[in-house]
């Protein structure tokens, strides 16, 4: 153990699928081989899913792999140590990625199956170790299993311990090779529910102590994140002119990092359709409630602002107002038709919702003829049911499809630090090509507080330049790619000035 208490990041990943985890955990070894980043203890649920290690093989399976596809569960192999295991709904896994600086694995081991023993005796349970045999028992049962790898003395795989998961799936195969083993849970042996939650908070704390370290918040931000200072006092002459007209931006209700920066130098992103979103996206810092009736007003007071500020480029972005039956398309419409007439220089973008795929809605908006028309995808299609449920991957294509068709510029953007893999991000900017979108934007994904989706990694300045890299020769026309970029930020680059097209809107 150490002598003094050093760093741990700890990632709450919710559900992840297998494979796709396994993949970030090789990503985040390499970054930890190379001192990048602290140790780091990950938390997750798989979907079910039958992981077969380096000891084990298909013999390990007690029905044929169709029978398990019939019942929805996967079969992974996997290059951790160990043979056959279950993983699914309400089973904790914990991969734990830190540096062994005494590189003794079997001490690893040893302590990370005391961690789950502890959190049992918190519960009233006694485990059980058996030597040679890796796991925990609780009463001749086995509760959990472990498997783990090494790589330069940097550990990954970990820990699956049984909360609640459906035990009948062990019966399909032969649990850890030993046939006829039982396997339990803590709720078995308890009698009663357990929150989940407050499972894994128990087990952090467990960890923490019997590893010698201090939980790292995994909101403090690597160098490259540091906001820089606001210029032009502070922009104080945007946020006065746009209070004075009673209108919203996005830089304040969605937290954006970069307000200093822009409100400095003279510009906003204008928040259209009320301060509310209909929607409860697991990224976004916009408040989600019952929002008001469109302003009539808010159009020309928009265009007001644009006017007085003397904007080459404004952006126009909105809450999703699902309880619209157009989704809000004839405001945009109106605020690009206000801004054309009190403001013609202006090029206008506009950052606008799915409008629930409604065709007609996104025609109207493309129909008034904004110079850009910009959506975006957010994130890569595994992880959009979970980071926003509510909107819908293939849905937000359409939607940059059918704006391309009609002969506008396209936009779109992606968060990068959710949890994605490489090969992931590819096949997204390979389906916004294929979407006709040939403007993009990539930038690092900040949780706006610890209750939204965690921020599973800081991804490094040289790797948006490598993005920005394979982004070019996939097609895109024109990339922003930097760890600060967000979807409006120095918008006005990516448009080449130009008289805005007679007869507008």
């Amino acid at each position: 153990m150490r002598k003094d208490a050093v760093d741990l990041e700890i990632l709450d990943l919710g559900v992840m699928e297998y494979h796709a985890c396994m993949i970030l955990q090789q990503d985040m070894v390499r970054e930890r081989v190379a001192d990048n980043t602290p140790d780091r203890l990950l938390l997750v649920s798989h979907p079910a899913v039958v992981s077969i290690g380096k000891s084990g093989g298909r013999g390990d399976l007690l029905v044929a792999p169709e029978q398990l596809q019939e019942r929805q569960i996967g079969v992974a192999g996997t290059d951790r140590g160990g043979k056959t295991t279950f993983h699914g709904p309400g089973q904790l896994v914990a991969y734990p990625i830190l540096k062994l600086e005494r590189r003794d694995v079997h001490a690893y081991v040893h302590n990370l199956l005391e961690v789950a023993c502890s959190l049992l005796a918190e519960y009233g349970l006694r485990g059980e170790l058996r030597p040679g045999t890796p796991g925990v028992w609780v009463n001749g049962r086995k509760i959990a299993s472990i498997g783990v790898s090494v790589r330069k003395w940097v550990t990954y795989h970990g820990l699956a311990l049984n909360v609640s998961p459906e035990l009948a799936n062990f019966d399909l195969i032969v649990p850890c090779g030993e046939l006829g083993q039982p396997v339990t849970s803590m709720e078995r042996e308890l009698g009663r529910p357990l929150d989940m939650k407050e499972v894994t908070r128990r087990f952090t704390a467990v960890f923490q102590d019997l590893f010698d370290y201090r939980i790292r918040e995994t909101s403090r931000y690597p160098k490259w994140l540091r906001v820089a200072g606001a210029r032009n006092d502070d922009g104080s002459g945007v946020h006065s002119l746009v209070r004075g007209l009673g209108l919203e931006t996005v830089c304040q209700s969605a937290k954006c990092p970069n307000i200093g920066e822009c409100y400095g130098r003279g510009t906003a992103t204008f928040l259209i359709l009320g301060r509310h979103c209909t929607r409860n996206c697991g990224f976004c810092a916009v408040p989600h409630g019952v929002p008001e009736p469109p302003d009539a007003s808010e159009p020309e007071r928009v265009a007001t602002a644009v006017a007085r500020m003397s904007l080459a480029h404004a952006v126009i972005t909105s809450v999703t107002r699902d309880d619209l039956a157009d989704g809000g398309a004839r405001h945009y419409v109106k605020t690009i038709r206000a801004i054309g007439r009190l403001s013609p220089r202006t090029a206008v973008e506009v950052l606008v919702p799915d409008f629930n795929g409604d065709g007609n809605s996104v025609a109207e908006v493309c129909h008034a003829k904004p110079e850009v028309f910009n959506h975006n995808l957010e994130t890569v299609n595994r992880l959009s049911p979970l980071v926003r449920p509510q909107g819908d991957y293939q849905r937000s294509l359409r939607v940059l499809k059918q704006a391309n068709r009609s002969g506008l510029a396209t936009k779109s953007g992606l968060m990068l630090g959710l949890g994605e893999t490489a090969q992931e991000v590819r096949e997204a900017l390979a389906d916004l090509v294929q979407a006709g979108c040939d403007r993009l934007t990539l930038g690092q994904y900040l949780a706006p507080s610890s209750s939204h989706y965690p921020v599973v990694r800081h991804v490094r300045p040289d790797e948006f330049g490598e993005w920005a890299e394979v982004a070019r020769e996939m097609g895109f026309s024109s990339v922003a790619s930097a760890p600060l970029v967000r979807s409006s930020y120095h918008a006005e680059r990516f448009f080449q000035e130009r008289p805005p097209a007679a007869g507008k809107g």
